[in-house]
């Protein structure tokens, strides 16, 4: 016996998901889960690697009920809740434009809009422009090679709109600058460019890496969080604004005791 903590990633077929767990040395193939009062049953089918799982349910009540019930925010281990997650952490580690379920954390950049906070950038003229992000693992995974080439951010899925994709090009076309909110925003409109320069809509999913060197193609600037060390995200960063300026800009950042991370502060880079 004893406490797991489960982080579903994915569907992979009915009833069965891929899972980061922890402490994964516990859950060997057959081992079984029971979560809470409720009848929600798991079995390991497979122990993909060291940390990931995949599990399959089983119980009278759909997973979805049981989750909302059960579950709790998932928020970076960094932050502490002894507790439990708070009524406050369900809110406010959630975007106020979020429509669709998928992502198995908050593209936080997104945290610092308010509804009022669009309305005054759409009484400005600006195009507030929305695409669906499933944010995935990748995206927090850390970096633990020294060689940045042998890095990969692992898939993750995203949905551009007829209409999203008609605004930005015509933004574009006139001139205009695109303004990505996020670095999970950024790896989206990147992978979905085709090769003459114009953003196709569609669902599709991208393992598309980004790190110095890469060449921006359709993000003119980008608003984002300070991320942790040796994460793809600063990468990312680093790969738009050079490494140095980035890392001048994160000392700074330090020393006028900016906040960092998901529930941090944000710059805007262009």
């Amino acid at each position: 016996g004893g406490r797991v903590e489960v982080l579903l990633i994915r569907e992979l077929e009915s009833s069965t998901w891929e899972a980061l767990v922890r402490p994964a040395h516990r859950l060997r193939q057959g081992a079984r889960l029971r979560f809470g009062n409720s009848n929600l049953r798991a079995e390991v089918a497979e122990c993909a690697d060291k940390r990931f799982r995949h599990l399959k349910f089983a119980g009278d009540m759909p997973l979805d009920e049981v989750m909302n019930e059960l579950g709790q925010t998932p928020l970076p281990p960094y932050i502490k809740r002894p507790s439990g997650t708070t009524v406050q952490d369900d809110e406010r580690y959630q975007t106020v434009y979020a429509r669709e379920k998928g992502a198995i954390a908050a593209p936080t950049a997104g945290l610092h809009f308010t509804a009022p906070a669009i309305q005054s950038l759409l009484a400005r003229e600006a195009k507030v422009v929305e695409i669906t992000l499933h944010v995935g693992y990748g995206t927090f995974e850390p970096v633990r090679v020294d060689n940045i080439e042998q890095h990969h951010v692992a898939s993750e899925s995203f949905n551009i709109s007829d209409d999203a994709a008609r605004v930005i090009n015509a933004t574009r076309a006139e001139g205009g600058r695109v303004i990505a909110v996020g670095t999970t925003t950024t790896r989206a409109l990147e992978s979905a460019v085709n090769i003459e320069g114009r953003t196709e809509p569609g669902r599709r999913a991208t393992e598309l890496t980004i790190k110095p060197g890469f060449q921006f193609r359709v993000v003119d600037a980008l608003l984002t969080n300070f991320h942790l060390p040796r994460s793809s995200l600063l990468l990312l960063v680093c790969a738009f604004a050079g490494r140095d300026f980035t890392l001048n800009a994160y000392r700074h950042a330090v020393a006028a005791r900016f906040r960092f991370y998901s529930y941090g502060d944000c710059m805007l880079v262009f």
